[in-house]
């Protein structure tokens, strides 16, 4: 039986280049608490063997993603939820005046950060 708090400060940085907090892990998966500040635009990204989802928590932000089928920007604003199914390409960017912050759950859990590959996306990256 777990139990956490969220950190006061960032963890780490996502291959993305997101801040992230790791809040809980576990034998199926983890879940982190990401922060994009005002302005900033990711790299994009693809995974190798994780799918994620993600619940907005506050900020105003868009994402790009795009598989075999299918290409989309959603709008992330609060209590908008996403998926990132295995493969997706995806990209994501902070395009209001206060941080973006998400919770993401990872399935299985974050192998490392090789886990990611950076390729071109809708956007130049700032980070």
């Amino acid at each position: 039986m777990k139990e956490t708090r969220l950190p006061a400060k960032a963890d780490a940085k996502s291959p993305a280049g997101a801040d992230i907090r790791f809040i809980m892990d576990g034998t199926t998966g983890n879940m982190i608490h990401s922060t994009v500040p005002p302005g900033q635009i990711n790299r994009a990204t693809v995974h190798a063997t994780v799918s994620e989802f993600w619940f907005v928590l506050e900020g105003q932000g868009e994402i790009w993603r795009k598989d075999e089928v299918e290409e989309r920007v959603t709008a992330l604003v609060p209590g908008v939820s996403i998926d990132i199914p295995v493969g997706m390409a995806f990209q994501y960017r902070n395009v209001g005046e206060m941080p973006l912050t998400f919770i993401c759950i990872t399935m299985p859990p974050w192998p490392g950060d090789s886990e990611a590959m950076h390729l071109a996306g809708a956007w130049q990256p700032t980070v």
